[in-house]
């Protein structure tokens, strides 16, 4: 119903999907204009740490698309208005997730994509490609995705008990993000052990990336950790669900 309403106005859709996708190709305008005036940064160049910046904004737009209206649930439960969607014969989370459905965030997802693309043919000369590791590329942005909208439900439970916490949840995803758009060679060891076994975000890109590039892992994990981003996403979305559960089933509406 959303996208049927969006697209009844093509000029606009267009419009703002292409001005969702100029605000956020800034991010990467602004690692260009640094490497403007040096040759590497922790020592990746700028088609390297372009890979990190495409695959993570990929992965964090598909994640967006299909479940970033789940930081809306904090209004819903304040006003009393989730009880309409507890009545519906349709899983809350997936009723949520459509809710207002927001089809200019393709933006973020097709100008991560570019990046993306633009990075792989930038480094073709340099990375050897084999079956295993043009693979991962894919696997990496569908794994990521899994992993930042596992933090997205995680967040969204988490607002039944503080009311509204979305800006704690985008700390985690978006902030998250920027991070990751930057080689982990520039963070200190215990930045990075916090988002490898606490909040895994480092399965998103970082591990995949560094195994496609041929560099060591900074914390020296084994070669396998590179492919475990699916098994990780798997490990963090079930205790995420598991808290969405509780939250629904601890929701007591206003009495409204």
């Amino acid at each position: 119903m959303w996208i049927r309403s969006t697209m009844t106005y093509r000029a606009s859709f267009f419009l703002s999907t292409f001005g969702n996708a100029a605000i956020t190709l800034l991010d990467f305008a602004a690692i260009y204009i640094m490497f403007s005036h040096v040759d590497v940064l922790g020592g990746f160049t700028l088609p390297e740490i372009a890979l990190l910046y495409g695959s993570c904004s990929a992965s964090l737009g598909l994640a967006d698309l299909l479940l970033g209206n789940t930081a809306r649930i904090g209004a819903r439960i304040r006003d009393g208005s989730l009880d309409t969607m507890l009545v519906r014969p349709v899983p809350v989370l997936a009723q949520v997730a459509a809710d207002r459905f927001a089809l200019r965030r393709l933006g973020r997802l097709g100008q991560g994509l570019g990046v993306l693309v633009w990075s792989v043919s930038a480094l073709s000369g340099q990375v050897d490609w084999t079956v295993a590791t043009v693979l991962l590329v894919p696997v990496m942005i569908i794994a990521g995705a899994g992993i930042f909208g596992a933090v997205m439900v995680a967040g969204a439970a988490f607002q039944f008990a503080a009311g509204d916490a979305a800006e704690v949840v985008n700390s985690f995803t978006y902030g998250g993000c920027t991070m990751l758009e930057y080689p982990p060679t520039v963070f200190t060891k215990d930045l990075l052990r916090g988002v490898t076994f606490i909040v895994p975000l480092a399965f998103v890109n970082w591990l995949p990336a560094l195994h496609i590039l041929g560099r060591p892992d900074p914390l020296g994990l084994p070669g396998w950790a590179a492919y475990a981003s699916p098994l990780v996403a798997f490990a963090v979305f079930l205790p995420a669900s598991l808290a969405w559960r509780a939250g629904v089933r601890s929701y007591r509406s206003t009495g409204s």
